[in-house]
């Protein structure tokens, strides 16, 4: 009797993995695309595997003509471009920025900020360094910061902040450009 019920088990175990298989079959192919898995996508113009193209960074803005002269940085809110130029009028470095949720308006400002020491906590509660404070917007000091993370990201549109942000590296250029009374000039 040993010899009849083990191919009992046997057919039953070849059936039960059959009909889970023919369960998987069918749920793979009614499932909707949000929870199965993703399909290449053919493209004929998909890069080969591997050699994927960086993205393409555009260049800077120009100047705005309207910025002034002299010794300046020139903050173009649209553009969120900012221009180092020194006394010469010679741009000597542009960067993209993100734009705090106040601004200024198209003006002129000055540098307001003494040089202070370690890094402290922005308006929005990031922790920043290279504090360049220039204007206030609604009761908000306005200023450029590097987050010392290196975070650049858009800041809570329901918090009142005026953290102008920008790389490390562009912070410590700005850091080292805009001493107290530089001029900012502010264009649309």
């Amino acid at each position: 009797m040993a010899r009849g019920s083990s191919g009992i088990v046997a057919g039953l175990t070849v059936a039960a993995l059959a009909a889970v298989g023919f369960l998987a079959y069918q749920a793979s192919a009614n499932a909707p695309d949000t929870v199965a898995a993703p399909k290449p996508k053919v493209s004929s113009s998909a890069p080969a595997v591997g050699h994927d193209k960086p993205k393409a960074k555009k260049p800077p803005a120009a100047l705005p003509a309207v910025s002034g002269s002299g010794k300046r940085v020139v903050y173009a809110l649209k553009d969120r471009q900012v221009w180092l130029v020194d006394e010469a009028g010679k741009v000597t470095r542009t960067f993209e920025v993100m734009p705090s949720t106040l601004s200024p308006q198209p003006g002129t400002y000055q540098v307001v900020t003494p040089r202070q020491g370690p890094a402290t906590r922005g308006s929005d509660g990031v922790t920043i360094e290279h504090v360049v404070r220039f204007a206030m917007a609604d009761g908000v000091a306005v200023g450029f910061s590097a987050a010392v993370d290196g975070s650049m990201e858009s800041p809570d549109p329901s918090l009142k902040t005026g953290g102008v942000r920008m790389s490390r590296a562009d912070g410590d250029a700005m850091w080292k450009f805009a001493t107290v009374r530089t001029k900012v000039v502010v264009v649309p």
